[in-house]
């Protein structure tokens, strides 16, 4: 009886531990999304410093900013979803092995 509670105990404990590693990592994916756009942002300010005011110059500077923010749209949204499924796989290993253990 102190065995299976111990198992038990275990198992919740490593359930608890999951859901905070997942908590963690979403956090970090959200931490590193908003990092990589503030580099985009700083990428785009340099763009304007250095292209002269000419009109020409504001037509690349409006391609290049639409393309440079859906590049990073395309590999934060990459990187969200590989992250969630490593968090999901994880979140269903746990749940296999706790439901093993009972």
């Amino acid at each position: 009886m102190v065995s299976q509670m111990a198992s038990e105990h275990e198992a919740t404990g490593a359930v608890e531990r999951g859901t905070e590693f997942s908590d963690d990592v979403l956090k970090a994916l959200e931490d590193n999304g908003r990092a990589v756009l503030d580099a985009v942002e700083r990428f785009l300010v340099s763009i304007e410093e250095a292209l002269p005011q000419a009109e020409f110059a504001r037509t690349a500077e409006k391609r290049i900013t639409k393309s440079a923010l859906e590049m990073v749209k395309q590999l934060v949204s990459t990187q969200s979803d590989f992250l969630r499924k490593v968090v999901d796989s994880a979140g269903t290993t746990l749940s296999k092995s706790e439901d093993e253990e009972k």
